[in-house]
C-alpha cells in the first residue's frame, strides 16, 4: 500500500526548525539541514488535474503516492439555523506534518466555539496511526465538531497499528467511509482544476467500481 512519509525532522535550516547552524558539530547534519528544501503545507481551492488523477486514484498497489491530499468542506451553524460553508484543499509536503494535522493547526483555529460545525474531508489516504490519535485528542476537546472522513485508499490496513487507530476513530465518533464512484465525481467538480470556459466531465478510471468494493470490504471487516 502507499506509504505516507515519516515524520521526520525537518526542514528548515536555522531558525525554521529550531536548531542554531552555528552549534552543530555533526557536518553531516548540518549538510542535511542545509540542503533541505523548506517545510511547507500547500494550500488552495483547487489541485491540479493531473494530481487528482494520480494521486486519488484507488488502486490496490499504490507505489510512489506518498503524499496526501486532503479536501475539506466546513459547514458552521449558529445558534440561528444559518450556515455558512467554506472549502479547499490541503496537501503536505517534505514530511514535517500530514495534511491532516495540517488541517488542524490551520484550519481548525479559526473555528468558533459558539458555533457547531460539519466537516467533511476527501483523502487520497486514510489516517496514519499518529493523524488518527490527533483526530481523536481533537475530537475529544472540540465537542461543537463533527467530522466525516472519506478515503480513497486505505494506508497500510495490514498493520495492526493502523486497524487499531481506525477502530479507535469510530469509538471517538469520527464517521470513516471509502469513497465511491460517486465521491471523486464531486471532488473532480468541486476541487480539481477546470478549463477555463468549460467542465469537463469526470472520466473514472477502469477499476474505479472493483477497487472501492475492495477497500470497503477490508474497512468493513477492521471496524467490526
Amino acid at each position: 500500500m502507499a506509504q505516507k512519509e515519516e515524520a521526520a525532522e525537518a526542514a528548515a535550516p536555522a531558525s525554521q526548525n529550531g536548531e542554531d547552524l552555528e552549534n552543530l558539530d555533526d557536518p553531516e547534519k548540518l549538510k542535511e539541514l542545509i540542503e533541505l528544501p523548506p517545510f511547507e503545507i500547500v494550500t488552495g481551492e483547487r489541485l491540479p488535474v493531473n494530481f487528482f488523477k494520480f494521486q486519488f486514484r484507488n488502486v490496490e498497489y499504490s507505489s510512489g503516492r506518498n503524499k496526501t491530499f486532503l479536501c475539506y468542506v466546513v459547514e458552521a451553524q449558529g445558534k440561528g439555523g444559518q450556515v455558512q460553508a467554506s472549502r479547499g484543499y490541503l496537501e503536505d509536503e517534505h514530511a514535517a506534518a500530514h495534511a491532516e494535522e495540517a488541517f488542524f493547526n490551520t484550519i481548525l483555529p479559526t473555528f468558533d466555539p459558539a458555533l457547531r460545525y460539519n466537516v467533511t474531508w476527501y483523502v487520497s489516504s486514510s489516517p496514519c496511526a499518529a493523524c488518527a490519535d490527533r483526530i481523536i485528542r481533537t475530537l475529544g476537546k472540540t465537542k461543537n465538531l463533527r467530522l466525516l472522513i472519506l478515503v480513497g485508499r486505505l494506508f497500510m490496513w495490514e498493520e495492526p497499528e493502523v486497524q487499531a487507530a481506525l477502530r479507535k476513530l469510530k469509538e471517538a465518533g469520527c464517521r470513516l467511509r471509502i469513497m465511491k464512484p460517486q465521491d471523486f465525481e464531486y471532488v473532480w467538480q468541486n476541487f480539481v482544476e477546470q478549463e477555463e470556459g468549460e467542465s469537463k466531465a469526470f472520466q473514472p478510471w477502469e477499476d474505479i467500481q472493483e477497487n472501492f468494493l475492495y477497500y470497503e470490504e477490508k474497512l468493513a471487516d477492521i471496524l467490526k
